[in-house]
């Protein structure tokens, strides 16, 4: 079974990446949580979003979550742990409206060129 729990170091880390890149999300609206138990062996972090009609029914603006699977990030070396979040982050579009931007974008190269420019 999968456990999660928030996050500051993480939440921390997004701020000063965000912070540093010029990212302008509003990151009062994006948690940031671990997960621990999960069976993917792939997947280093998740982006969710409260979908539209929750949004709706809720009566809220659009909020996101940034997983990161723990037994998958961790091990990680900082730069590729920066590379992950800053994949992540790219995920969430400037209108922050609830949908996602998609690989086109959110691509190696791209998260290269962030990362680059965040190591500066």
């Amino acid at each position: 079974m999968i456990k999660y729990q928030h996050s500051e170091q993480i939440r921390a880390r997004v701020g000063e990446i965000a912070a540093k890149l010029g990212i302008e999300h509003n990151l009062s609206r994006i948690a940031c949580v671990e997960s621990t138990g999960s069976k993917s062996r792939h997947t280093l972090a998740r982006c969710h979003a409260l979908p539209r009609i929750m949004q709706v029914a809720l009566g809220t603006k659009a909020h996101y979550v940034i997983e990161v699977i723990t037994e998958n990030f961790s091990p990680l070396p900082k730069s590729e742990q920066d590379k992950t979040l800053i994949h992540e982050l790219m995920h969430i579009p400037k209108s922050f409206g609830g949908g996602f931007r998609h690989h086109d974008y959110v691509c190696r190269k791209n998260v290269e060129t962030m990362y680059r420019k965040l190591a500066e």
